[in-house]
Protein backbone atom coordinates (compact mmCIF):
# COMPACT_ATOMS: atom_id res chain seq x y z
CA UNK A 1 0.00 0.00 0.00
CA UNK A 2 1.08 3.57 -0.71
CA UNK A 3 -0.04 6.81 0.94
CA UNK A 4 0.08 10.46 0.00
CA UNK A 5 -0.40 13.21 2.59
CA UNK A 6 -1.68 16.64 1.58
CA UNK A 7 -2.55 19.80 3.52
CA UNK A 8 -4.68 22.89 2.96
CA UNK A 9 -5.48 26.09 4.82
CA UNK A 10 -9.11 27.06 4.43
CA UNK A 11 -10.70 30.50 4.45
CA UNK A 12 -12.42 31.19 7.79
CA UNK A 13 -16.09 30.28 7.65
CA UNK A 14 -15.63 27.92 4.69
CA UNK A 15 -14.67 24.83 6.68
CA UNK A 16 -17.98 23.00 6.07
CA UNK A 17 -17.87 23.87 2.36
CA UNK A 18 -14.31 22.53 2.16
CA UNK A 19 -15.16 19.31 3.99
CA UNK A 20 -18.19 18.65 1.80
CA UNK A 21 -16.19 19.24 -1.38
CA UNK A 22 -13.30 17.15 -0.06
CA UNK A 23 -15.64 14.22 0.72
CA UNK A 24 -17.26 14.30 -2.72
CA UNK A 25 -13.89 14.82 -4.42
CA UNK A 26 -12.45 11.83 -2.58
CA UNK A 27 -15.35 9.70 -3.81
CA UNK A 28 -14.67 10.86 -7.38
CA UNK A 29 -10.94 10.13 -7.13
CA UNK A 30 -11.67 6.69 -5.73
CA UNK A 31 -14.03 5.94 -8.62
CA UNK A 32 -11.91 7.36 -11.44
CA UNK A 33 -8.31 6.82 -10.35
CA UNK A 34 -8.45 3.74 -8.10
CA UNK A 35 -7.53 5.14 -4.68
CA UNK A 36 -8.67 3.36 -1.53
CA UNK A 37 -10.05 6.64 -0.19
CA UNK A 38 -8.76 9.11 2.33
CA UNK A 39 -9.05 10.44 5.86
CA UNK A 40 -9.29 14.14 6.65
CA UNK A 41 -7.68 15.50 9.80
CA UNK A 42 -7.45 18.91 11.45
CA UNK A 43 -4.01 20.02 12.63
CA UNK A 44 -3.70 22.16 15.75
CA UNK A 45 -2.56 25.08 13.59
CA UNK A 46 -5.89 24.95 11.71
CA UNK A 47 -4.69 23.21 8.55
CA UNK A 48 -6.67 20.33 7.14
CA UNK A 49 -4.52 17.28 6.40
CA UNK A 50 -5.62 14.50 4.07
CA UNK A 51 -4.11 11.03 4.24
CA UNK A 52 -4.94 9.15 1.02
CA UNK A 53 -4.36 5.42 0.60
CA UNK A 54 -3.53 3.83 -2.76
CA UNK A 55 -2.94 0.23 -3.80
CA UNK A 56 0.64 1.08 -4.86
CA UNK A 57 2.87 3.95 -5.89
CA UNK A 58 2.36 3.32 -9.60
CA UNK A 59 -1.42 3.80 -9.31
CA UNK A 60 -0.96 7.04 -7.36
CA UNK A 61 1.72 8.30 -9.77
CA UNK A 62 -0.50 7.64 -12.80
CA UNK A 63 -3.32 9.61 -11.15
CA UNK A 64 -0.96 12.41 -10.13
CA UNK A 65 0.54 12.59 -13.63
CA UNK A 66 -3.00 12.78 -15.05
CA UNK A 67 -3.49 15.94 -12.95
CA UNK A 68 -6.10 14.21 -10.80
CA UNK A 69 -8.85 16.68 -10.00
CA UNK A 70 -12.43 16.59 -8.89
CA UNK A 71 -14.27 16.00 -12.16
CA UNK A 72 -17.54 17.63 -11.14
CA UNK A 73 -17.31 21.37 -11.86
CA UNK A 74 -19.45 22.32 -8.82
CA UNK A 75 -17.33 20.19 -6.48
CA UNK A 76 -14.09 21.57 -7.90
CA UNK A 77 -15.36 25.15 -7.67
CA UNK A 78 -16.47 24.73 -4.05
CA UNK A 79 -13.12 23.19 -3.11
CA UNK A 80 -11.04 25.88 -4.83
CA UNK A 81 -13.20 28.66 -3.38
CA UNK A 82 -12.69 27.35 0.17
CA UNK A 83 -8.91 26.88 -0.02
CA UNK A 84 -6.72 29.76 1.12
CA UNK A 85 -3.27 28.11 0.94
CA UNK A 86 -1.59 24.93 -0.28
CA UNK A 87 2.05 23.79 -0.25
CA UNK A 88 4.30 25.03 -3.07
CA UNK A 89 3.21 23.49 -6.39
CA UNK A 90 0.39 21.77 -4.47
CA UNK A 91 2.73 18.81 -3.97
CA UNK A 92 1.98 16.24 -1.30
CA UNK A 93 3.70 16.83 2.03
CA UNK A 94 4.67 13.15 2.15
CA UNK A 95 4.47 10.13 -0.12
CA UNK A 96 5.20 6.86 1.61
CA UNK A 97 5.08 3.12 1.15
CA UNK A 98 3.41 1.30 4.04
CA UNK A 99 5.79 -1.19 5.64
CA UNK A 100 3.71 -2.26 8.67
CA UNK A 101 0.03 -1.63 9.33
CA UNK A 102 -1.38 -2.08 12.82
CA UNK A 103 -4.38 0.22 12.48
CA UNK A 104 -7.66 -1.20 13.72
CA UNK A 105 -10.52 -0.41 11.40
CA UNK A 106 -13.64 -1.00 13.49
CA UNK A 107 -16.86 -1.31 11.56
CA UNK A 108 -15.26 -2.30 8.27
Amino acid sequence: MFVAVYWWRVHPGKEAQFRNAWRRGTELIRERYGSFGSRLHRERDGRFVGYAEWPDEATWQAAYDAKMVYDEPETRAAFVDAVAQVPPDNRPAFTMTVTDDLLDRPGL
